[in-house]
């Protein structure tokens, strides 16, 4: 499972068993985050979560982390003792935005940011897996 995590919203993915895909499973509020991550967890088998870490352009964390990093902590606390891991988020809302572009979504559809928020998740676990694969 992955999240692109965010102040108002998370965009949530997920994975076949076999790790072959990450598809886009929902977008929900940052404050429902927990309960529905436990929700999932309780129904579904889930290894691990991924959450997108926030880089700036030369590597460092970006500021968002001040208040990614306790919600985080919180989750952890929450879902033990499936384990929580950082993996980089740099570029995956322009990537969701080029993939909206070239599977023909409508303009209008594009701007749903909630839509934005579950395909950078959905990215954020494929990149997640192939850099495990490797």
């Amino acid at each position: 499972m992955a999240i692109d995590f965010g102040r108002k919203r998370c965009g949530i993915a997920v994975t076949d068993p076999l790790h072959i895909a990450a598809n886009p499973l929902e977008t929900v509020a940052t404050a429902q985050l927990a309960a529905f991550v436990k929700g999932y967890i309780a129904r579904e088998e889930v290894e691990r979560v991924v959450v997108g870490l926030p880089r700036q352009l030369n590597g460092q964390e970006s500021e968002s982390m001040r208040w990614l990093r306790p919600a985080i902590q919180r989750l952890k606390r929450e879902i033990a003792p499936v384990p929580v891991v950082f993996f980089d988020e740099r570029f995956t809302s322009v990537l969701a935005h080029r993939a909206m572009i070239d599977g023909g979504m409508p303009r209008m559809a594009r701007r749903d940011k909630a839509v934005v928020d579950r395909i950078s998740a959905a990215i954020i676990l494929n990149d997640y897996l192939n850099s495990s694969a490797s």
